[in-house]
């Protein structure tokens, strides 16, 4: 753990790739777009556009593979493309457990992603209920959020919205911009990163987990999981 965890009282969530399994949709899709062109889609790509606002992901990517299209037609491509998954959409390990379990102690979390209002809508489709327990949802194309991650726009919103102080709120991301963006704000921040990446990339996060069923509430001051529930150790 980089930094000697706080009592907090509130929690804040990334979504894609934390909460709902949707980041093979992006790779999928858009692997099908560049492949067209030659070019593959790997991490060394994806891990610097996941977490940040679509259109600032677009320009990364046609940057980097040299796309002969602008972002614009690589967005409006993938848009029709991805609609067409987001609603399978399953959760992420350990994700039910964990917000369940606060929602049951009163614990007040928010949704905090980059996700545009259409794009999160399609993703909840068989989770509405589920998603229920958030006291309120941000997403990118909210108007206080001016700029998309690492910029702290998003977290300090949100932490607004329910009236907590950002040094409350716990951040729980899978992207390094999201880290940066919690820092920025002054929030602690828990990193479940996909394998795939690197951990050299989310060197400020406070605490790095390989999946959020190692999430211990009590460590961060939470409510503990009942004795019945055991959070394994991180192996």
């Amino acid at each position: 753990m980089k930094d000697s965890p706080r009592s907090v009282t509130h929690v804040l969530y990334d979504m894609d790739g934390l909460l709902l399994d949707t980041e093979p949709f992006y790779t999928e899709v858009t692997q099908a777009i560049v492949g067209r062109y030659g070019r593959t889609f790997d991490w060394t790509v994806k891990s610097r556009m996941i977490g940040k606002k679509a259109a600032d992901s677009a320009r990364i990517l046609v940057d980097a593979l040299q796309l002969p299209i602008s972002p614009e037609d690589y967005l409006q491509e993938r848009e029709s493309l991805l609609a067409a998954l987001f609603p399978l959409a399953q959760p992420m390990p350990g994700a039910r457990r964990l917000t369940d379990h606060l929602a049951r102690h009163r614990v007040p979390q928010v949704v905090a992603s980059s996700s545009h209002r259409r794009e999160f809508e399609l993703k909840i489709t068989q989770h509405r209920e589920w998603f229920a327990c958030f006291q309120c949802v941000v997403l990118g194309d909210d108007p206080e959020v001016k700029r998309g991650k690492p910029a702290p726009d998003i977290f300090l919103a949100a932490a607004d919205r329910i009236g907590a102080a950002p040094s409350q709120c716990l951040v729980i991301e899978d992207a390094p911009s999201g880290v940066e963006a919690a820092r920025a704000a002054g929030m602690p921040v828990v990193a479940v990163p996909n394998p795939a990446m690197s951990v050299d990339a989310f060197r400020e996060a406070s605490q790095v987990l390989s999946s959020l069923e190692l999430f211990d509430p009590a460590v961060w001051g939470l409510p503990a999981y009942p004795a019945n529930i055991r959070v394994p150790d991180e192996p």
